[in-house]
């Protein structure tokens, strides 16, 4: 018997420096009420949706960093967004800058929630493939101090049932790493949600412009095929403050294939009533991973992180 889900992903076109949270959220709960038209039940927003994205620029005030981050979820500037939810019935994946206090400790995180139709957080993941650089590059064209201003990632890679299906999360930079989608396809997962800020160029590194929306698409076509799952992926896009984001935002089957994506960097709902059945045989044939793993050979991938090239003779 299939089993389907009618997925949105709610593109945000750019959000700039003096956007205030308020008029961001009205933007996400304007795409909430049309996927809602559209009969959709989850909805996938970007990453770091309420603020735009703010690790581009070198501060050094603690105050002004801090702003950037949310210490409650909801809060005041989301908890409309949470309410019409509830209202309507729809769960959603929501990526911010969180400011978290733990054991005494306060800590920052890009990190995303996933809100069931209740209106109830159903899970938390954060960031664990942080890209960038820590020190300051002021003649980069752009700055990528993701590793300044966020923590590692300390939950894992996590699931939940929601809808009777197996769904995980991811962000950004982790769509690139095929440990990602492994974890979880490992735990079952039906479907993967993801947001994303990708820069329209690389700063350290001249590429073909169409390198980055080649890259963006291959990542996450090759997860979703591998382990026989669907990937819903909601970007940021569009020029913030003169800094370029690609859009692509997409659904993408457990075949690897596009069914959706965006076709503007603007705010814009894309979506598709995915068979959440689809993946099994891809994960009962090819990708049969009890059948077919062979873990006494990949203990390198856990005891090695950088390259040591093999010696010469």
């Amino acid at each position: 018997m299939s089993r389907y889900l009618k997925v949105a992903a709610a593109q945000l076109g750019p959000v700039h420096l003096a956007d205030d949270r308020q008029s961001v959220v009205k933007r996400l709960i304007d795409m909430l009420h049309e996927a809602d038209a559209r009969g959709c039940k989850l909805v996938v927003f970007p990453e770091t949706a309420l603020t735009t994205f703010f690790p581009r620029y070198w501060m050094e005030d603690p105050v002004e960093i801090d702003a950037f981050f949310e210490d409650e979820m909801p809060n005041d500037a989301t908890r409309p967004l949470f309410d019409e939810a509830k209202r309507l019935g729809i769960g959603f994946y929501l990526g911010y800058a969180e400011l978290a206090r733990e054991n005494g400790k306060t800590h920052h995180y890009n990190t995303a929630i996933l809100v069931g139709p209740d209106g109830n957080i159903v899970g938390k993941y954060r960031k664990v493939h942080l890209p960038g650089h820590a020190d300051n590059r002021p003649d980069a064209a752009y700055q990528h101090l993701e590793k300044k201003y966020f923590e590692i990632g300390n939950l894992g890679f996590p699931v939940w049932r929601m809808y009777d299906h197996i769904v995980g999360m991811c962000i950004c930079n982790d769509r690139r790493w095929p440990e990602t989608y492994r974890v979880m396809g490992l735990k079952g997962v039906d479907l993967v949600m993801l947001g994303y800020n990708t820069p329209d160029s690389n700063a350290y590194h001249p590429e073909p412009v169409h390198l980055k929306m080649f890259h963006n698409l291959l990542s996450m076509q090759a997860g979703a095929y591998q382990n026989g799952t669907w990937v819903v992926a909601a970007a940021k896009a569009g020029s913030e403050d003169g800094y370029g984001l690609i859009g692509g935002s997409c659904i993408i089957a457990p075949t690897g294939e596009i069914v959706a994506q965006a076709l503007t960097e603007e705010d814009e709902v894309i979506s598709y009533n995915c068979d959440l059945n689809l993946g099994q045989y891809i994960k009962k044939t090819i990708f049969n991973f009890d059948a077919h793993r062979r873990i006494e050979h990949y203990g390198l991938i856990t005891e090695q992180t950088g390259v040591i090239p093999q010696p010469e003779d």
